[in-house]
């Protein structure tokens, strides 16, 4: 067992050195959803011990702005694909066995948004940052499965109204 945990650590930090190294200074995910995340979450995930915990952290003003929309704009296929392993992602957050953590330390916002939502427990300081819809604003068409987790996490109006301090 105790290899295994070393294992995993080790896994972990090469993971995280080379999110670190794909990431621009808007945190977009694009190349993050295809390559980096879904690797480092559950290429291990059988052999997380229950007392483990994931948490998320970025680095500068952005927690993550979301899909670049250039370059997904470039196809529809890679708008397709992206969209696709975001909803794996989430699926796969939401499936672990282990409690999940998100250090928001600046904006979230679109896709990020998301991302934040599918994890157990949000932290961010009330002067920096804030999750963000903007696809509402940009009118995007929102997957229903995405609706559905806003539904189960903020679920009503008086609860949304919490969240952002009004």
């Amino acid at each position: 067992m105790r290899n295994d945990l070393a294992e995993y650590r080790e896994l972990v930090l090469n993971r995280v050195e080379e999110l670190a190294a794909v990431m621009d200074d808007q945190n977009q995910l694009d190349t993050v959803l295809n390559l980096v995340i879904p690797k480092s979450i559950w290429l291990k995930s059988d052999t997380i011990a229950s007392s483990s915990a994931l948490i998320t952290t970025a680095q500068g003003k952005f927690f993550s702005n979301g899909y670049d929309l250039a370059w997904a704009s470039t196809s529809k296929a890679q708008r397709e694909l992206m969209n696709s392993k975001l909803q794996s992602l989430i699926t796969n957050l939401i499936s672990l066995p282990i409690h999940t953590v998100t250090v928001v330390s600046g904006h979230a916002s679109a896709a990020s948004f998301i991302l934040t939502l599918s994890l157990d427990y949000i932290l961010m300081q009330s002067d920096r940052g804030f999750l963000y819809m903007s696809e509402l604003d940009i009118k995007l068409v929102i997957t229903p499965w995405f609706i559905a987790l806003v539904e189960c996490k903020i679920g009503s109006l008086v609860a949304s109204r919490h969240i952002d301090g009004s």
